[in-house]
């Protein structure tokens, strides 16, 4: 059977379209200036549309801290003088309604990303700033438009220093090296065929590891897991004691050069008494290169390994039914 006759709605062209996203996103939010001084910002967003703010926290050093909301309403730490920026590709994520909702009425300062929905319309009703973004393609993959229109965004708040260059330098290098990663992905998809994947990484690529894990959930519609060095070594190594239960799992371990010396020696440690265990794993090495390149690069092998897992197994990667389907008895 041909691939298009599996991938109906032809994630592989979105896939290999990615790193223009990245370029994109920037000129959609560059004239987003919001006034203000603020101590804290506070991203919102569940799913796909929350993934941004992980990656935005693993590349940049941000002059106020920057938290991550998944759930409704507004954290705690939500005031008067926070920066509430609303993420939600459709723009009806009830979650992130409901927190822009909540920070209009606690007359909190908030910003939005979406490409409509009830989002857009609050935002007109209320005189709330939005980055609009292109619609037609699933939350999961609209990665690169998020991240570069949140971090433009930031950037012109005097939140987090310009990296537009780091940005549009990532989208050129991806663009050139996304063909060796489809062969890349292919070839380990085959690895993992059949098996349950764990993704590893130290503390600095810890997005990228939960990425893959939901890529792994979403795009392949397999169980898969993440956690993150060291603390893995601290509590779920132990997991693999009994090696009659662990032959389901194939682990992939992010590898950064530039990981913490001792992290890098319980990578190897981890992989040889995995490989003990009957436990099959596999390192995925970082390139060289500034942090959004390297974590960017990361996902985008993501993408082509949870790609073709489910086209090995004849599986649409696009639909998420199920997630439809519980959306639907939610609102019964």
């Amino acid at each position: 059977m041909e691939i298009k006759n599996i991938d109906k709605s032809n994630m592989r062209e979105v896939i290999t379209k990615s790193p223009e996203q990245l370029t994109n996103g920037l000129d959609l939010a560059k004239n987003i200036k919001i006034e203000g001084v603020f101590k804290n910002v506070i991203v919102c967003g569940v799913g796909g549309s929350a993934l941004p703010a992980n990656i935005l926290n693993s590349v940049v050093v941000t002059k106020i801290p920057l938290l991550v909301h998944r759930d409704y309403n507004l954290p705690a730490s939500a005031n008067e003088d926070s920066l509430v920026v609303c993420i939600s590709y459709s723009g009806n994520t009830e979650e992130t309604v409901s927190a822009l909702e909540k920070a209009i009425h606690k007359n909190i300062t908030a910003v939005a990303i979406a490409t409509g929905g009830k989002i857009e319309k609050i935002c007109e009703e209320h005189n709330v700033a939005l980055t609009k973004i292109p619609a037609g393609i699933q939350p999961r993959s609209a990665t690169g438009y998020l991240f570069s229109a949140l971090a433009t965004i930031l950037t012109n708040c005097g939140i987090i220093d310009d990296i537009s260059e780091d940005i549009l330098n990532t989208a050129r290098e991806l663009e050139k090296r996304n063909p060796a990663l489809e062969k890349e992905g292919k070839a380990l998809a085959k690895k993992i065929a059949k098996k349950i994947p764990i993704v590893y990484a130290s503390n600095n690529f810890k997005a990228a590891a939960r990425i893959w894990k939901i890529k792994f959930n979403e795009n392949s519609k397999i169980p898969a897991f993440h956690n993150y060095f060291p603390e893995l070594n601290h509590n779920e190594m132990v997991g693999f004691t009994n090696s009659k239960n662990v032959s389901g799992f194939y682990v992939l371990i992010i590898k950064d050069a530039q990981d913490h010396p001792r992290t890098l020696k319980r990578m190897d440690l981890m992989s040889s008494i995995l490989k003990k265990k009957g436990v099959k794993n596999s390192f995925i090495e970082t390139v060289e290169g500034s942090m959004a390149l390297k974590l960017f690069e990361v996902l985008l092998l993501g993408d082509w390994t949870s790609y073709y897992i489910a086209i090995n197994n004849k599986i649409d990667p696009t639909p998420v039914e199920m997630v439809e389907e519980f959306k639907m008895m939610l609102n019964k």
